[in-house]
Parts: C-alpha cells; structure tokens; sequence
C-alpha cells in the first residue's frame, strides 16, 4: 500500500476503511475485515458517532483488539455534529461527542476529529474553543470537515488557533464528478459548467487540504453502485478492460481513478467484505494512464467540450 500525507503533514495509507457498516456485521466477520485492512496496509479508519449510534465504533474496538501496541500503530479519525435531527457545532456536543468516541473506541485519542456537515448556526469562536480544549488535552491531534465549501472552511480557519483544517470528505465516484466537472466546463453555457461546490478541489489543492472521498462506487446520493448496474453499461463495459489490462477488479480500477487525481485523494472504502476489500487495495499499484483515465471519465456519461 502507498502512502500520503494528510494535509502534508501526516502519512498515511493512500486508501482508508470506513466503518460505517461494521454496525450491520458479526464479530467475526469485523474482524475478519480489520485484519484484512491491516495485512494490505491499510492503517487509516474513518468512524463517526453516528454510526450505528456508536456501536460501529464499539465493534471496531473489538474487532481489532484494541491496546497500546496496537493503537500507535494506526490512525482514527471520527466525526461528529449530526445528532437528533440537526446539525451542532457548539462546543458543548463537540466536547460530549469526542468522550463517548473515545470511550467506545477504547483509546486515549483520536488522530482526527471532523466535523461532520455543515452547521449553519455554527458560531467559529465557539468551535475553536472546542479544538483548542481537545488539542490541548491530547484527545485529537488533527481537525478537519466533511461536505464544506471553502468559504465555510475559512470561517473556521480564521477562528482556529494553532493548526488549520488537513480533511475536506466529501462526495465523489466516477459517477459524482460534481468536483471536476465544472472546472472542465469553464466559461461554456451548460449544466456541467455550474460551479456548486465553489471550487472546492482547486481549494484544497491549494491549502494543502486531503480531500477523502466518500461513497466511491455510488452514483447519486446513495443512488447505489454503479459496478455492474445495468444503467452504466458503457462505463462497466470499459471497468471490465481496463481492469483485464491491469489484472485487477473493475472496482480497483474505479478507487485508481481516484488516485490517478494529482490532487492526491484518499478514497473511504466502507465495503464489509474481506475479499472485496483486498481486492480494492490492489488499486494501490495501479496507475492508470492519461488516457485511461480519461476513457472512463467519457464512458460514465461525461462529455468534453
């Protein structure tokens, strides 16, 4: 497995497991999965507090038989925010939220903490005063936010003493290329060229900022995967030989898409399945050529202008 940098200052495995649907799976098969994880070199795990209302985060704990040794030698990142139908930034849920993380995942820290959505009522002082108890204590080392425009992010920035925001996760797949999409289509009178996100990538790439993708192989929002689905029968058909080229599976050619960016994502896979999951991480190895990429950009239904 390759590595990154986050936010060019923590290395980390190029791909990262989210734990999401450990909530819906036995023990066995969970630890099954984080041990596959860890033999191909993943060593990022993405959880949040309300996955499975916390007990994604107990079944991690488990699974991977959580301990000293064991702890220094991956990386968590949790998120928090989402709660009771709103959204809460303010210093008090942000502080609760971490102890319960904490306590579930059985460790001391965590080494980042998102904020998960935007919080329009988000007061940036506040949150600030939050990170800066959290940092200080030792409980997070790193901050970031998921799903946030770089306006929003700045507001944040400005606030923050100390360390500025290294995570961005956000929406993106072959089949959600809202990203690029509009950078692609600069100046020209169509749908594609609408800029909806405020040129959120070239932000990133210009802060420094790790933009971790989630739901790679959904189309929509949570519309369903796109691998194999009768409605993308030219992308699949192009997956399928490029993944024969490579000696790979279509779905590590889809997360080596991802890769191939030069903005240097770090894709969340939240497959349970062991195999599937080893399988992904061969994407690793794959670097796809500009052509390739490209081929795949076109066959799921994007046209250059």
């Amino acid at each position: 497995m390759k590595t990154l940098k986050i936010g060019g200052i923590v290395p980390a495995s190029e791909i990262a497991l989210g734990c999401m649907r450990l909530r819906d799976v036995d023990a066995k098969t969970a630890e099954k999965l984080i041990r596959t994880a860890l033999d191909d070199g993943i060593n990022f795990f993405d959880h949040a507090d309300i996955y499975g209302k916390g007990s994604s985060e107990e079944k991690f704990a488990e699974a991977i038989g959580m301990c000293p040794s064991v702890r220094e030698k991956i990386l968590i990142q949790t998120k928090c925010a989402i709660h009771d139908g709103m959204y809460d930034f303010s210093k008090e849920h942000i502080l609760r939220s971490v102890e319960g993380s904490l306590r579930r995942l059985k460790t001391d820290y965590v080494d980042f903490l998102l904020l998960h959505r935007p919080d329009t009522l988000m007061e940036p002082e506040e949150v600030a005063e939050a990170f800066s108890i959290l940092r200080e204590s030792g409980k997070v080392r790193h901050f970031g936010v998921s799903n946030q425009k770089p306006l929003q992010m700045e507001l944040l920035n400005r606030a923050i003493v100390g360390e500025k925001l290294l995570v961005n996760q956000l929406q993106f797949s072959l089949c959600h290329t809202g990203m690029i999409d509009s950078g692609m289509n600069v100046n020209m009178q169509i749908d594609p060229a609408r800029d909806l996100d405020g040129s959120v990538l070239e932000y990133c790439r210009l802060q420094n900022v790790t933009i971790q993708p989630w739901s790679p192989f959904q189309h929509g929002f949570f519309g369903g995967v796109f691998i194999g689905s009768e409605k993308y029968p030219e992308l699949n058909a192009a997956l399928d030989r490029i993944a024969e080229a490579h000696n790979v599976t279509p779905s590590a050619i889809a997360i080596a898409w991802i890769l191939r960016h030069p903005a240097r994502m770090q894709p969340i896979v939240g497959t349970t399945n062991a195999s599937r999951l080893h399988d992904i991480c061969a994407a690793s190895n794959v670097t796809l050529s500009r052509q390739e990429w490209y081929e795949l950009y076109k066959a799921a239904g994007n046209k250059l202008p």
